[in-house]
C-alpha cells in the first residue's frame, strides 16, 4: 500500500462538509454545522496548546477527534438541537483515557458498503484524461491522479486509518463500459486483500442493472468466477434512451432479477434506495416495493442500501403516508406485515445526518422501532468520504436524547445495540462468525502492517467525492448511460 502525503493541518478529523458519494447532488452545510466546524477549529488549537502537542500530532490522536466532537456538540446544542448529541467526558480533549471511553472500542466492525475506482479500467477511454480531476483528493501526489481513488487508497483508508475489520466491496450504477469499478478490478481488489495472508477481509457483490440488455445473463458469469456475497442493483437506474428504472416487485425486471439470483445460489439482494440521482427515474428511488418483494420472496434477504434516505426529505417523526425517504421504507415494511428478511443499511445516510443531531436521532430511532436492533447494517460508502474512522467515532459517541426517547418512544443507543449495528448484524446476515474471524484477522498481513503504520500514522482526513454542483456534474458525466 502506498503512503499518501500527511494531512492538511487545518482539516478536522471528524468531517462535516457537503461531499456526496456521487449519487446525489451535494447539499450545502446548514449554518449550525458551519458554526460547529469553526468552533472545532478553535477548540483544537486551544487543546493542542494545553497538552503541548503539535496540531498535526494532536489531530491524529484520539484527543483531536474528541475535541472536534465535543465542539460540534456545543454548537448543535446552542442551535437548539435537542434530539441527540455526541456524549463525551469533559476531559476527553485532554486525557486519552477519557477520550477512549467515548470514541474508542473493540467492536467487530463490518462495513457492508465500500467502493474504489479502477485506474486502468475500460471506462477511462470514454471518460477522458481529466476524469476525477476536480475531486477533493485528486491532488494526493500520485503520478496518475486516478490512483488517488485506487484499491491502495481503499485499503489504507479503511484498514489502516480506521477500526474497520471487514468490508463488502460494492458497485456503483452504470454499464460495463462506464463503470469506474469494473467487475474484474473488484475481484482483483478482493484477492489483493486476501493475499495479505489469506484472510477474507473483503467480500464481493455481484452487479446487475436489469434495465440494460444482457445484464441478467451476465449474472451467471459473475457467479461462476467469484464467490458472491450478494447481487447489487439500482432500481432507479435506466439508460437515457430506455427504461427510467424499475421496481423489485414488477414482473418485467424485478422478479426475474431476484429469481436469477436465487437460481445462482445468491440469497441476498442489495438494493440502492433513496439518494435520488435526479428527476428522471426519481419515482423508482422510493422504497415502496421493498415490503412486497420481501414478502413474495421469504427465502431471500433484502439489504436496503441507504435505508431509503432522501436528501430532499428532512427526517422527523414517522409519517405513515410518506412516499419517499426513510418513512417510505418503514411504511412499506409495515404494510407488508414486517417481513423479517429486510435490513436497513446506513451508507451515506449516517454520514449525512451527522450534521444534524435531530435528524440523526429521528432516523436511528425510527429504524430501531421498525426494524429492531438486529436488522440495521453498518455501511459508510467509503472511500468517497475518505477514511470511515470519523463516522465510526461519531456513531460511538452519539446518543438519542432522553427527551426524544420519551416523546417518540425511541430506544436508547446502548453499547450493545451499537455493537450489533457496527458489525454483528452484518456478520450474521453474511454467515460469518465474528470470534473466528477476529482470530484469523489478528494474524494476517493487514494487522502486522497496521501495527507498523501506527508508529507514525498519516491520516489525510480528506474526502474524495464531489463537494459542489460543478464537481457533481463532472463526476456524473463519466456515466453516459445514467439518467
Amino acid at each position: 500500500m502506498s503512503r499518501l502525503p500527511p494531512s492538511d493541518p487545518r482539516r478536522l478529523p471528524i468531517k462535516l462538509d457537503s461531499t456526496s458519494n456521487g449519487e446525489f447532488e451535494p447539499v450545502p452545510l446548514p449554518a449550525a454545522a458551519r458554526h460547529a466546524r469553526a468552533l472545532a477549529q478553535d477548540a483544537v488549537d486551544r487543546a493542542a496548546r494545553r497538552v503541548a502537542l503539535p496540531r498535526r500530532q494532536y489531530l491524529a490522536s484520539l484527543l483531536g477527534a474528541a475535541a472536534t466532537l465535543a465542539a460540534f456538540d456545543r454548537a448543535f446544542a446552542a442551535a437548539g438541537r435537542r434530539g441527540g448529541g455526541y456524549a463525551l467526558p469533559k476531559e476527553a480533549p485532554f486525557e486519552v483515557a477519557a477520550a477512549a471511553s467515548a470514541i474508542a472500542g473493540d467492536e467487530f466492525i463490518f462495513d457492508v458498503q465500500l467502493h474504489h475506482v479502477n485506474p486502468k479500467g475500460a471506462w477511462r477511454q470514454r471518460a477522458g484524461p481529466n476524469a476525477f480531476r476536480g475531486m477533493p483528493n485528486s491532488n494526493c501526489g500520485q503520478a496518475d491522479h486516478i490512483d488517488c481513488f485506487s484499491a491502495d487508497a481503499l485499503l489504507k483508508d479503511v484498514f489502516l486509518d480506521s477500526d474497520t475489520a471487514m468490508g463488502v466491496l460494492s458497485h456503483v450504477p452504470g454499464g460495463v463500459e462506464t463503470n469506474p469499478l469494473d467487475f474484474e478490478a473488484a475481484g482483483a481488489t478482493r484477492e489483493a486483500a486476501r493475499a495479505l495472508d489469506g484472510s477474507e477481509r473483503l467480500l464481493l457483490h455481484g452487479r446487475c442493472m436489469p434495465t440494460l440488455a444482457g445484464e441478467l445473463d451476465g449474472m451467471d458469469a459473475q457467479a461462476a468466477k467469484w464467490p458472491l456475497a450478494a447481487f447489487k442493483t439500482y432500481t432507479q437506474f435506466g439508460p437515457r434512451d430506455g427504461e427510467a428504472g424499475f421496481f423489485l416487485d414488477d414482473d418485467r425486471f424485478g422478479t426475474p432479477f431476484i429469481e436469477r439470483a436465487r437460481r445462482l445460489g445468491v440469497k441476498r439482494i442489495a438494493v440502492h434506495k433513496g439518494l435520488a440521482f435526479g428527476p428522471r427515474g426519481y419515482e423508482y428511488s422510493s422504497a415502496r416495493d421493498i415490503g412486497p418483494a420481501a414478502k413474495r420472496h421469504p427465502d431471500m434477504d433484502f439489504l436496503v442500501y441507504h435505508a431509503g434516505f432522501d436528501t430532499q426529505v428532512k427526517e422527523g417523526p414517522h409519517d405513515a403516508q410518506a412516499t419517499f425517504g426513510v418513512d417510505a421504507l418503514v411504511r412499506s415494511l409495515n404494510e407488508a406485515g414486517r417481513p423479517k428478511n429486510v435490513y436497513a443499511e446506513l451508507g451515506s445516510t449516517w454520514r449525512f445526518v451527522m450534521r444534524d443531531p435531530d435528524q440523526a436521532a429521528h432516523l436511528l430511532g425510527k429504524l430501531l422501532l421498525a426494524f429492531g436492533e438486529d436488522h440495521i447494517l453498518w455501511g459508510t460508502d467509503s472511500i468517497w468520504y475518505g477514511s470511515p474512522q470519523d463516522q465510526i467515532q461519531a456513531f460511538r459517541a452519539f446518543q438519542i436524547s432522553p427527551e426524544f426517547q420519551q416523546r417518540f418512544g425511541y430506544p436508547a443507543l446502548t453499547p450493545a445495540i451499537k455493537r450489533k449495528i457496527l458489525g454483528l448484524n452484518a456478520a450474521r446476515v453474511y454467515g460469518l462468525q465474528p470470534a473466528a474471524m477476529r482470530e484469523k484477522l489478528q494474524r494476517d498481513g493487514v494487522t502486522r502492517r497496521k501495527a507498523d503504520y501506527l508508529n507514525d500514522p498519516r491520516p489525510s482526513f480528506a474526502t474524495y467525492g464531489p463537494r459542489n454542483r460543478r464537481e457533481f456534474v463532472a463526476f456524473r458525466a463519466l456515466h453516459g448511460d445514467m439518467p
